[in-house]
């Protein structure tokens, strides 16, 4: 693509946790293009590049500006892994030309230390997945089997990179400027698996990196396969769990879980966010 990027959306968002959205929302860019295969992906257009604009350094130098322009609390990067060299030459244009917002890294957490080392001076706030402990979930639904040791290697290094996390303060809250946040989806039937993840990430990190369990799983795969998706319908054959919702009983009881190991703070999900109203429109809005 000749140093040019895949780039969907580029706005506000107000549906991240408090200390990376706060009031005025994050200024988030939308990259195509994910290094996964994630079967229930919300976000498929984009995760498999079938949406998108191309976009120049200069193009996404603007956008950080523009963004920062509008209030943003920070910006930050989803899925931007396969356009890392491009990010860092425009966030450092960027940064010239007055950009002074945390830069946040948005990602699945399946990434190469490679990738890592060259993000060094870049990326501010680490942002990333955590989704499985298990290889054989990781193969069943994201088709990588190698996910949690490659993932837990990535975090160490951004850990490592970025140190414990830190706050300022905007508007009276708090605002995360360094460190990592590390989120974990629970799926549909999927407690045990997902205590141990979080016990895994709490036997590695303790409380030296934050947390961010998540409820919002939701069963796009469902509506899809009602609109006639052949696919999605193919998934949920082998995959029927993925249908569903997470029972808020079980999303209790991984709470009460993570209470139990010690963690001393972690962000938590309320009522039922799993709504396709909450997926944005892959429309090119910023971009241009």
């Amino acid at each position: 693509m000749d140093g040019r990027m895949l780039v969907a959306r580029a706005a506000l968002h107000r549906w991240e946790e408090p200390v990376i959205s706060g009031q005025r929302g994050s200024g988030t860019v939308f990259f195509s293009g994910c290094p996964l295969g994630c079967v229930y992906c919300q976000n498929a257009p984009i995760a498999e590049a079938r949406a998108g604009i191309e976009a120049s350094v200069a193009d996404l130098a603007r956008m950080c500006l523009s963004l920062q322009g509008q209030g943003a609390l920070n910006v930050s990067l989803v899925t931007a892994t396969p356009f890392a060299p491009q990010v860092v030459q425009a966030v450092a244009r960027a940064r010239r030309a007055g950009l002074d917002v945390p830069v946040v890294w948005n990602t699945s957490g399946y990434e190469a230390e490679a990738t890592l080392r060259l993000l060094r001076d870049t990326v501010d706030v680490w942002l990333p997945d955590f989704k499985y402990a298990d290889a054989d979930l990781a193969a069943r639904y994201s088709h990588a089997p190698d996910y949690p040791q490659v993932a837990l290697r990535a975090l160490r290094a951004m850990a490592d990179q970025a140190g414990s996390p830190c706050f300022d303060e905007v508007d009276g809250a708090p605002r995360m400027t360094s460190g990592v946040l590390v989120r974990h989806m629970m799926l549909p039937g999927g407690l045990d698996a997902s205590r141990r993840a979080v016990r895994l990430l709490w036997d590695e990190f303790g409380n030296s990196v934050g947390y961010s369990l998540m409820s919002q799983y939701t069963p796009v795969l469902a509506s899809r396969a009602r609109a006639g998706d052949g696919r999605a319908a193919r998934v949920l054959q082998s995959c029927p769990e993925l249908a569903g919702r997470v029972a808020a009983e079980e999303y209790e009881a991984l709470l009460d879980f993570a209470d139990r190991l010690g963690i001393d703070d972690y962000f938590w999900q309320e009522g039922d966010p799993a709504d396709e109203s909450f997926i944005p429109a892959w429309d090119g809005t910023g971009v241009r």
